[in-house]
């Protein structure tokens, strides 16, 4: 005898039930997949705005470095300068004095002093008479009639060397101003 195979009719309910249960497991992932990939753009944005703020930092952080060590001996330089200031003087006294042997040995402690100071940054600030006057890198200590027209608003008498430290002035040229 031959065996029949009896067909069971599925039940429709149940098949219902399983695949809608599919279907929400299958949304759930879907949505769980979209929380994941929310959070994960969140995070890399997050990590390149703090690198980018890090690369800022240490590239900020290099320039004060690099200006600090332009400046570091910005104080002794600014001490120095009343000596500088009593060696010009010292120097167009001595040219109207004979003694050659103190005239060059004057002149080599001067050079050298002056060397050393150079060498540290230190320069002075190029003025001359007739240039105009700028506020933003001279100080007027007083002003005169103007011998001429052209002259007015023009320097001119240089009372005191103006000297600077790399870009930074240490101390602005006294000058005297044509009105």
């Amino acid at each position: 005898m031959a065996k029949k195979e009896v067909k069971v009719p599925a039940n429709k309910t149940t098949s219902k039930k399983q695949g809608s249960k599919a279907a929400k497991s299958e949304d759930k992932l879907s949505l769980q997949l979209l929380e994941i990939k929310e959070t994960l753009e969140q995070e890399k944005d997050k990590f390149l705005r703090l690198f980018a703020e890090f690369e800022n930092f240490k590239k900020r952080t290099a320039r004060e470095r690099i200006e600090l060590f332009k400046t570091a001996n910005q104080e002794v330089v600014s001490a120095m300068i009343p000596v500088l200031d009593d060696f010009n003087r010292a120097n167009k006294q001595i040219e109207k004095d004979e003694n050659a042997m103190d005239i060059e040995g004057f002149k080599l402690i001067f050079n050298k002093f002056q060397d050393i100071l150079k060498s540290n940054g230190l320069e002075a600030t190029k003025v001359e008479a007739g240039d105009t006057f700028d506020a933003e890198i001279h100080e007027a200590i007083t002003q005169i009639p103007a011998p001429s027209e052209k002259e007015k608003g023009k320097i001119i008498d240089i009372v005191e060397t103006g000297y600077q430290l790399g870009d930074r002035i240490i101390r602005y040229p006294k000058v005297v101003v044509g009105q």
